[in-house]
C-alpha cells in the first residue's frame, strides 16, 4: 500500500512539474508552485527531489523514455529507407501531438544547459543512427535513393518534424488558421512531410 501510495504521489509530482516547466520554462519554475499543483507541501517535494534541476530530468527523462525507443526501434529494423520516414514521421508527429510541450522543453533546456543532452544520450534506447547511414548507403549504391549524406537527411526528417511544434504560434499567424485548423494540419502532415522528403530523394 505505501510502495502504490509513493508511486501514486511521485507521478502527481511529475505531472505538476510537468505542467509549470511547460509554461514557465526551468528558470521561471518555482518548487512552492510544483507542489501546490501536485497537492503536497513542499518538504514533501523535496523529499522525492531534492532540487529542481533533478525534477527537471526526471519529467524530461520519463517524457524521453515513452518517445526514444520508438523511434530507435524504427531506425534500427529491417524495412526500407521510405518505410523508415514514414514510420517515424507518424510515430514523432502522433507522440508530439500528445506531448506538445516537449519539443520547446527540449530545446529550452539545451540552450540554458547543452551539456544536458550528454546525460539523455547515455540512456538505453537513445536514437542510433548507425544503421540507418549503411542502408542510406546501400540504397544509393543500388539506384533507390539519388545521392545525398545520411546526416543530412536524417536532420531534414527532425527539421521537418520538429518546427511546426516549436513555431506553432508564428505558423498559425502566417497560415491564418485556428488551434483546430492547426491541428487538422499537423495531422496531415503524418503524411505530407514524409511524402515531401521521400519525393525529394527518392530516384
Amino acid at each position: 500500500m505505501s510502495k502504490l501510495k509513493n508511486e501514486t504521489t511521485e507521478n502527481q509530482i511529475l505531472e505538476a512539474a510537468k505542467r509549470v516547466f511547460q509554461s514557465k520554462g526551468m528558470d521561471g519554475a518555482r518548487m512552492q508552485e510544483i507542489a501546490d499543483k501536485a497537492g503536497i507541501n513542499k518538504a514533501m517535494l523535496h523529499y522525492y527531489y531534492r532540487s529542481k534541476q533533478l525534477l527537471f530530468e526526471a519529467v524530461f527523462k520519463h517524457a524521453f523514455s515513452l518517445l526514444a525507443p520508438q523511434l530507435n526501434a524504427i531506425l534500427n529494423d529491417d524495412s526500407s529507407i521510405e518505410q523508415k520516414i514514414r514510420n517515424f514521421t507518424s510515430n514523432y508527429i502522433g507522440f508530439v501531438s500528445k506531448h506538445p510541450y516537449l519539443p520547446n522543453f527540449v530545446l529550452q533546456e539545451l540552450n540554458r544547459n547543452p551539456d544536458f543532452i550528454l546525460k539523455i544520450k547515455e540512456n538505453k534506447g537513445f536514437p542510433n543512427i548507425d544503421k540507418f547511414k549503411v542502408q542510406v548507403e546501400q540504397e544509393i549504391k543500388n539506384g533507390v535513393l539519388r545521392p545525398i549524406s545520411a546526416e543530412q537527411l536524417f536532420i531534414n526528417i527532425i527539421a521537418l518534424n520538429i518546427f511546426p511544434f516549436v513555431g506553432e504560434p508564428l505558423l498559425k499567424a502566417f497560415t491564418n488558421v485556428d488551434d483546430e485548423g492547426y491541428k487538422i494540419l499537423i495531422e496531415n502532415r503524418k503524411t505530407e512531410v514524409a511524402d515531401f522528403i521521400i519525393h525529394s530523394v527518392k530516384v
